[in-house]
């Protein structure tokens, strides 16, 4: 029963951060009257915003991950075993697809289309390696040093890093692919989706290595203030 019930807040959690990403990227369109600066800012405070809900109401029974790159992460140090991370990945790319479909529903568009927002060169991709590895860092870090902060920073770092990448941040295997099937803001072309889910998973890889070293073992804020 336990494991049913984190599945279901993978997928959950997944979908309404899917519906947050879409749905905005579509209103903020709408009423921008064609500013994409101010389509972008609308954009960015309902993700991270609803990034830091999602992490509060259901990092108690999942951990929040809703996110293949931090669930392989998680498993190559032991936090969630290697047999559980078939159901995650199912649950959080299921949970996506279904969370940009709502998204459509409710602003009246397709259910699903092709995306044809061109997201393609090396500086996007950098940009994937460079958000998710920040992602990733921010995770551990906060996870091993200061984890009642994790909800607020993830949120927060999120909402940066729409801004200092050139590929908005996706940050996100599952929120790649998702958005591949959203004509819409969010948008980004099937084509493009591999070379951003290679670079998020080279991102992930890499901040997790940097910080076995950095931060080799868990210390619990009362151990830190104790030190």
């Amino acid at each position: 029963m336990m494991w049913a019930r984190r599945l279901a807040a993978e997928a959950l959690g997944t979908g309404f951060l899917l519906a947050a990403v879409v749905g905005s990227g579509i209103m903020g369109e709408r009423l921008a009257g064609g500013n994409v600066a101010i389509a972008l800012l609308a954009n960015t405070l309902a993700t991270g915003a609803m990034l830091v809900a999602l992490i509060l109401t259901f990092g108690p029974i999942s951990g929040a991950h809703f996110n293949p790159a931090v669930t392989l992460a998680d498993a190559s140090q032991g936090g969630l075993s290697w047999r559980e991370v078939p159901g995650y990945l199912a649950a959080q790319i299921a949970g996506a697809f279904a969370g940009a479909a709502a998204a459509h529903l409710m602003f009246s568009e397709p259910v699903f289309s092709v995306s044809r927002h061109a997201r393609a060169g090396a500086a996007q991709l950098f940009s994937e390696f460079v958000a998710t590895f920040g992602l990733l860092c921010v995770i551990w870090g906060c996870a091993r040093l200061r984890s009642s902060a994790v909800p607020f920073a993830v949120g927060t770092y999120i909402t940066g890093a729409y801004w200092f990448t050139s590929s908005t941040s996706f940050a996100n295997p599952a929120v790649t692919l998702a958005r591949s099937a959203s004509d819409t803001f969010a948008g980004i072309r099937p084509g493009d989706a591999p070379g951003f889910i290679l670079a998020q998973l080279a991102g992930a890889a890499a901040a997790t290595l940097l910080f076995r070293w950095l931060v080799p073992v868990v210390v619990h804020d009362a151990e830190r203030q104790a030190l």
